[in-house]
């Protein structure tokens, strides 16, 4: 940890304070990466965007604080448990999938991808979208990478990039098919929880929790929950 070589972005806009801005920490293009050090990484407040791992790095502000569940303590909310039923006696179901060769992705994905940009964020710099920004999601090589996704009877509705360390799942990205009854989104959130138990995962990370975003708000209904506050893990329950 001690050797690891970052960069300084200059600072911007924030995307989600207007009234701040934002500086990012990063990892460079020639620093040697792996899963067990991005591990390490995710428990100091970093998260990855393609090949990078970054963390913020912002003057005076601390309102990004990474979220972390530990699967085993996750209990239901009232809401949760009645999405959770609903999703369950209806023909909801989902899996996580490995692709061996991640260019089946971009054809299985890209249509449903799209059509959330367009409905979410048209008026963002993620639109106009094309298959290459939808790609860097997983562009990671040198880790595991799988996609959580959710159907109603055969029909792909939604999609989470997460990636798999040996003691965590962290949620990259969640795009879904906008406007039906189920809320994706929050079932993305409860099937990764359900997944961990399986396979003896302890912590999920949500990325994120930004207190006066609106769009960040919904990770607070997650409990018991920890985030990294001021170089520590606080819990909140």
């Amino acid at each position: 940890m001690s050797g690891l070589k970052l960069g300084v972005s200059q600072q911007q806009q924030c995307n989600y304070l207007p009234d701040r801005q934002e500086r990012l920490l990063f990892t460079l293009p020639d620093e040697p990466l792996d899963a067990q050090f991005y591990q390490q990484l995710l428990t100091l407040n970093f998260r990855r965007s393609g090949e990078q791992i970054y963390t913020t790095y912002c003057e005076g502000c601390q309102q990004c604080q990474s979220v972390r569940l530990e699967a085993t303590a996750f209990q239901l909310n009232s809401n949760q448990r009645r999405l959770w039923s609903k999703a369950k006696r209806s023909s909801w179901h989902y899996q996580l999938t490995e692709f061996s060769d991640k260019e089946n992705c971009t054809e299985k994905y890209y249509a449903l991808y799209k059509s959330y940009i367009d409905s979410k964020h048209a008026d963002s710099s993620m639109s106009p979208t094309s298959p290459e920004q939808m790609a860097y999601l997983w562009q990671a090589n040198w880790l595991k990478i799988q996609f959580l996704e959710q159907y109603i009877d055969d029909e792909l509705v939604a999609v989470t990039v997460v990636d798999c360390t040996a003691d965590a799942f962290s949620a990259v990205y969640t795009f879904y098919q906008t406007g039906h009854v189920l809320a994706f989104g929050t079932l993305a959130i409860l099937a990764l929880i359900e997944q961990a138990k399986e396979e003896n995962i302890s912590f999920v990370y949500l990325g994120y929790y930004i207190q006066h975003c609106q769009k960040m708000s919904y990770k607070a209904k997650f409990l018991p929950q920890q985030r990294f506050i001021a170089g520590e893990w606080l819990s909140f329950s």
